[in-house]
């Protein structure tokens, strides 16, 4: 699965994908909250400063172009200073706005967050203050935004209607837009409102309701895997859909299709804030069907960009680089940090790609002391990934002699591992690490200052593509070979004591 979703993220390429919805802002108010108000027993908000974010479908849209989708905007904002700033955020973002209606007379649809802060540290919403109208949209504005829609669809690769129940996607405007769809063959992805009555999203491709929004639209709270199965066969075949897609939190989403009823698992997070993880979700769902990804496929992307929004403070965007990063970090969690060479530089790969710069040291580390931990951490400073070579059993001896190492190459591994300092290790059988380093190519050598005068092994070859030579400071008086020959002197004063054999 890790090289397959590898594969897909990095050639998910720019579709263009149509969001139809309720465009919102988000503002967050940010502020110290260090007394409490002599007029009333509530906190008193020392604003610090105020973020604007794309809220509701705008979320959507702006999570699109993060993902590398090109998104189109359909739907309505107020003539008003809220509509002005979100549609320079949607701009900002990169989306297109020429389908974003201005209604005279109507609110933008905004929603206002006062964040108090400790010490300006520790961001905890303290109200929201929404503005909106749900009155029901004129002819005119329904008949312009059905114009918009059809105008866009010709060059749209697939649909995403994010409905919030703000009165754009009315029935008759929701139906006409899915079988204006369904007619020009295009896949139309919903995330529902929170409504008993789904039935003007009958005939859409797929849709996705949470757990709560889909207790509400079946009649019964979704409890377990099988109330959810329940659940996902009952929407896909009432509303006639070719998929259903129930988000559950921790326990990741529930999969209906034709020939596929499944729970599709996700690691369980640190959840920060869920708002706009529909969002995310929704935005994912699309950019990679639009890319002929397979349900599961793009559900278990899904179900990663969701968790590393959901890690995050309020609406926010997740990039092609965190999702990479993302699967790397699950995939050295189960396989850890030792890796064959062919393995490590396929990722080492990836980490490039992201403009990671890479660090790469070599030593036997024999018996593991506080100078290689200091050693590590300057390492570790000096880039984003380190790869530290390890000369094997078979090395160590070849520069060491017969008597080393005191540790097998597994147990130095699984210590040095262990480290947060270290991200790769490999093992070496040559007595230097030249050839290696000419494998790994690392944007950084380090070595000890020790080496200055012995001449650094690979300083050619790093420094021939413009690649930099740092050498490390030392702890004074500690080595693995001094601290060895200390057990050795005390084996001779207290001979009942004796030194551990070589395990190679």
């Amino acid at each position: 699965m890790y090289r397959q979703l590898l594969k897909v993220v990095t050639n998910l390429g720019s579709p263009r994908i149509l969001v139809v919805g309720d465009f919102m802002l988000d503002a967050y108010v940010y502020g110290d909250a260090l007394r409490i108000s002599p007029e009333a027993p509530v906190p008193v908000l020392k604003v610090c400063r105020t973020e604007y974010r794309c809220g509701g479908a705008g979320s959507v849209a702006a999570d699109l172009v993060a993902l590398g989708a090109s998104a189109f905007c359909v739907g309505i904002v107020g003539d008003d200073l809220n509509g002005k700033i979100l549609k320079d955020k949607l701009i900002e973002s990169k989306a297109d706005i020429s389908g974003l209606l201005t209604a005279t007379g109507r609110p933008t649809i905004s929603k206002q967050r006062l964040i108090g802060l400790a010490q300006h540290r520790h961001p905890q919403q303290l109200i929201r203050v929404d503005e909106e109208s749900t009155e029901i949209l004129t002819n005119e504005l329904s008949d312009a935004a059905l114009q918009a829609y059809k105008n866009i669809l010709k060059q749209a690769d697939i649909v995403c209607l994010q409905d919030y129940n703000k009165s754009l996607l009315n029935p008759s405007l929701c139906r006409q837009m899915i079988q204006l769809a369904t007619q020009a063959n295009k896949k139309i992805i919903v995330d529902p409102s929170l409504t008993s009555d789904y039935s003007k999203y009958t005939g859409a491709t797929l849709i996705t309701p949470n757990r709560k929004e889909t207790s509400t639209a079946v009649g019964f709270e979704i409890e377990t895997s099988e109330t959810a199965a329940r659940a996902a066969k009952y929407l896909r075949r009432n509303l006639r859909l070719e998929a259903v897609v129930i988000t559950l939190d921790k326990e990741g989403a529930y999969l209906e299709t034709e020939n596929q009823s499944q729970i599709v698992p996700t690691r369980p997070r640190s959840v920060y804030d869920v708002s706009g993880a529909g969002d995310m979700v929704l935005a994912t769902l699309a950019t990679a069907l639009a890319a002929d990804c397979d349900y599961e496929t793009a559900v278990q992307l899904s179900n990663i960009t969701g968790g590393i929004e959901v890690e995050k403070f309020g609406t926010a965007t997740v990039t092609i680089d965190e999702i990479i990063n993302e699967l790397v970090a699950q995939n050295r969690d189960q396989i850890g940090k030792v890796r064959s060479v062919e393995s490590m530089l396929e990722e080492l790969d990836w980490h490039r790609k992201q403009k990671q710069t890479i660090v790469f040291t070599n030593g036997c580390f024999d018996v593991i002391h506080r100078g290689h931990i200091e050693f590590l951490k300057f390492c570790k400073s000096q880039g984003d990934k380190v790869v530290l070579g390890l000369n094997s059993d078979r090395s160590v001896k070849a520069v060491k002699g017969p008597q080393r190492p005191i540790n097998s190459q597994d147990d130095r591994a699984a210590v040095l591992a262990s480290l947060e300092t270290v991200d790769y290790i490999t093992f070496f059988d040559e007595p230097d690490p030249l050839d290696l380093i000419k494998k790994v190519r690392p944007d950084v050598l380090v070595k000890g200052q020790d080496w200055a005068e012995k001449g650094v092994v690979g300083r050619e070859f790093v420094e021939s593509y413009g690649g930099k030579v740092v050498l490390a400071p030392l702890v004074e008086g500690k080595s693995s070979t001094a601290i060895i020959d200390i057990m050795k002197s005390k084996q001779r004063e207290y001979p009942w004591t004796k030194m551990p054999e070589s395990k190679s």
